[in-house]
């Protein structure tokens, strides 16, 4: 039998190669949901049951490696779970139902999908929660004052706040009753049409720096492979469904990209 240390870092070669299979693919073909769903990928579900359903292990995985972890004394051990649940706990019981519409109503997920990712957060919350809390050196109270955690924090932090408005700003396009799309304006959103998915990006950039850890880069690589090619997409439909739409927004890196 192989050890769990060797299992784990085999499972992180695995979503590093996810990663890059991921941004192929999707390169290719936008995942079919919101503004992309079309036919022939099985039955749905529910925008906002499918969000509770999927998220859902990334909460209670990283609490589990938490608990069962050998660090439960570290300030730095609990500042990561503070991090980490404060973006999910949000992400799974909070944004799902400040979605317009009731009764898990809206766009549907395919189920297919909410499979993938049950799978991919069960697997990114075990990579990181168990090298946090149980195979990382021990993290100190030193490692509050180096220069990592801090900006990790700072960009951790930034990002949450930048999906938090981007969120505010996207339910609000439309008047109740309207199911027309509208261009998004204000905040980041002047700047890149995934303002949303920018903020995801910023967050786990920081959680990478703050943590220092290959889960942690892993993470963050994955979210750019998903993420980057969504808003390409995004950003091309904007652009072909409103005449006007701001020639010098970008997709998703102000200025750049």
């Amino acid at each position: 039998m192989i050890g769990e240390r060797l299992f784990h870092n085999i499972l992180l070669a695995a979503l590093m190669a996810i990663s890059v299979v991921t941004f192929l693919a999707l390169s290719f073909v936008s995942a079919p949901y919101g503004r992309h769903e079309r036919r022939g990928f099985g039955k749905g579900i529910g925008a906002r049951w499918g969000w509770l359903i999927m998220e859902s292990p990334a909460v209670l995985v990283i609490a589990l490696c938490f608990v069962f972890g050998d660090t439960r004394a570290s300030v730095v051990s609990v500042i990561f779970l503070a991090m980490w649940e404060l973006h999910y706990v949000q992400r799974t019981f909070i944004f799902p139902f400040l979605m317009r519409g009731g009764g898990g109503q809206g766009r549907p997920f395919p189920l297919l999908l909410v499979f993938m990712a049950i799978v991919f957060n069960t697997l990114n919350g075990y990579l990181n929660g168990r090298y946090l809390f149980h195979f990382a050196p021990a993290y100190g109270a030193a490692w509050l004052a180096d220069p990592r955690f801090i900006v990790g924090l700072a960009l951790f932090l930034a990002g949450f706040v930048i999906n938090l408005h981007a969120d505010h700003v996207l339910r609000h396009l439309r008047a109740p009753g309207e199911s027309d799309y509208k261009i998004p304006r204000g905040g980041l959103f002047d700047y890149v049409s995934s303002a949303n998915y920018l903020g995801e990006l910023v967050e786990w950039t920081g959680w990478a720096i703050a943590t220092w850890s290959l889960p942690g880069l892993a993470f963050a690589v994955f979210t750019a492979a998903n993420l980057i090619p969504r808003a390409r997409s995004h950003h091309a439909w904007y652009r072909s469904r409103f005449p006007d739409y701001p020639k010098r927004r970008k997709a998703i890196l102000p200025f750049i990209y």
